[in-house]
């Protein structure tokens, strides 16, 4: 059986967000929609300073090619 159902994260539980009743110990399966991208902890400005530098290296080396098809926003955004 399929059946969505809104949570919220708080401390370490899941607090549903309308009434809920699966039964103690039932298994579910979690799909995160919109979950925050935390930073890393680096503390220290030139680690940090160094983690990017390393980012934009990657991100430099790794270019579409010229002839890459483009993609339409429904492309872009489809959950399949």
């Amino acid at each position: 059986m399929v059946r969505k159902l809104r949570a919220v994260y708080s401390g370490k539980t899941l607090i549903p967000q309308e009434p809920c009743d699966l039964p103690e110990g039932a298994i579910v399966e979690l799909i995160l929609h919109g979950a925050p991208i935390l930073p890393p902890e680096i503390h220290d400005p030139a680690e940090r300073a160094k983690t990017l530098q390393a980012v934009v290296a990657r991100m430099k080396s790794n270019r579409l090619p010229a002839a890459s098809p483009r993609l339409t926003r429904e492309q872009l955004h489809e959950r399949n």
